[in-house]
């Protein structure tokens, strides 16, 4: 391995292998055609799922690029069943003030299609929990407050990755937000420093298992090509 120092910091020699046009993209256009098959899933088999996938995952997510490198997430797995069942209660709790008071109309009108409703049984279903949280500062080893930078936007790269480590893995998954999500902090006994951002229920999927018929939009709608 090669090394040089800049600006008194050591830094390695990166290298990738080298692809043709035609190799990029015939990567490119199998990922997609992997990714293109996600789809959210509410319904879960309770086949157990190795501790070492989830590891696996969780550390593919940890790849993503971070502010200054602060890398300011910790990943939370559960698959403890009693602490599964508190979750499930405590969102179900927020979920049914959400449906009954807080959305507005449009909002629940717009969910119809999913067929959503305060019950959330795959939270007890999935043989796992991975509740992610989002870390606004850290402690040094003196015990002082380190800033850290773009936290949400790091944190929602990591999430991106994780999903896609979900799907790669042959399991599935769903982002699940109960808004507000305070109960995670404590059932997770998380500091002060950590707040929860993201609850993804993982495991294989139900047979049969349904999903919403819907369509993404096209390329043409969602990019702009300056040639």
């Amino acid at each position: 391995m090669a090394y040089k120092t800049i600006d008194g910091h050591r830094h390695m020699l990166y290298s990738i292998p080298f692809l043709n046009e035609a190799q990029s993209f015939e990567q490119a256009n199998a990922f997609y055609e992997k990714m293109n098959a996600r789809r959210s899933v509410r319904e879960f088999s309770t086949k157990a799922v190795a501790k070492q996938t989830i590891e696996k995952i969780i550390q593919t997510a940890s790849t993503a690029p971070s502010g200054a490198h602060k890398q300011p997430w910790t990943f939370c797995a559960i698959s403890n069943s009693s602490i599964k069942r508190e979750i499930r209660l405590a969102a179900e709790k927020e979920e049914e003030e959400n449906y009954n008071k807080r959305m507005s109309a449009r909002w629940k009108e717009d969910l119809k299609a999913f067929g959503t409703n305060p019950s959330k049984p795959f939270l007890e279903t999935a043989p796992w929990l991975i509740a992610v949280f989002k870390q606004s500062f850290a402690y040094n080893a003196h015990g002082q407050k380190s800033n850290h930078y773009y936290v949400n936007e790091s944190v929602g790269i990591a999430c991106g990755l994780l999903i896609s480590a979900i799907h790669h893995a042959g399991l599935v998954t769903l982002t699940h937000t109960p808004s507000p999500m305070n109960f995670l902090s404590q059932i997770c006994d998380r500091p002060e420093n950590e707040k929860p951002y993201l609850l993804l229920p993982v495991g294989y999927p139900e047979t049969p298992c349904y999903v919403p018929d819907i369509q993404r939009k096209s390329l043409s709608e969602i990019a702009v090509f300056y040639e």
